[in-house]
């Protein structure tokens, strides 16, 4: 990036990167369900689900009595709803995921400072792009206001991968099957820590010459 166009050695902007990772999160989203739910309600009765770190952060492992504030759209518009804990256990897993994957996001951003990049990558509102629980049907922008699908379709190039970002990406996927290299959309471990001697001799090890014989591969698509 510093050196100028970035596509050129074969790198993916972080624009295009962005956009993959608006259109990912908004779909792993939706698989731990609708916001609402009366399965989630029964299957932690039945004791099948739980909260992330159930036994270690809370001493409530009945919740009969607790109650979840969400916000849900009603009459076009968001406005608060106050529902049974049980019912909103999707939610609560759900934003425990949304923690874990800033968390990530961090570490990303922390090598971009380093490299003295002002750029940083982001996760959109948990609203933007869902096609499943509360917010399904409506639109949403990348900061989770309630649009219209109008506007949605006139910006959706700038939040969720074009077909020609698909089409860049799937060029770079070039499988490196000969001993001793790698792809180069994957960075290799530097010798920088000495905890692990893997690190030191990359392909000094029968797994890792046995592993160069089979296609490296990655996807953003």
């Amino acid at each position: 990036m510093k050196q100028g166009d970035v596509r050129a050695p074969g790198g993916i902007p972080l624009d295009v990167i962005q956009r993959h990772v608006n259109f990912w999160f908004s779909y792993s989203l939706d698989l731990f369900g609708g916001e609402i739910s009366s399965n989630s309600a029964d299957f932690f009765a039945a004791g099948l689900k739980g909260r992330y770190k159930e036994q270690e952060q809370y001493e409530d492992h009945v919740v009969a009595d607790q109650n979840f504030v969400m916000n849900v759209v009603e009459d076009g518009r968001l406005n608060e709803r106050e529902v049974p804990m049980r019912n909103a256990l999707n939610q609560v897993l759900r934003n425990e995921y949304v923690k874990d994957c800033e968390k990530g996001l961090a570490r990303w951003n922390k090598t971009l400072a380093e490299e003295r990049i002002s750029e940083s990558i982001y996760l959109p509102n948990p609203r933007f792009h869902r096609h499943l629980g509360e917010y399904a049907g409506h639109q949403f922008d990348i900061e989770g206001n309630l649009i219209t699908a109008e506007e949605f379709e006139r910006r959706k190039s700038e939040w969720l991968p074009t077909m020609e970002d698909r089409e860049y990406v799937r060029s770079l996927m070039h499988p490196v099957t000969e001993p001793g290299k790698i792809a180069n959309w994957i960075a290799p471990r530097l010798p920088e820590s000495r905890a692990s001697r893997l690190n030191l001799n990359m392909f000094d090890y029968k797994s890792v010459r046995l592993g160069s014989k089979c296609p490296t591969h990655f996807s953003l698509s």
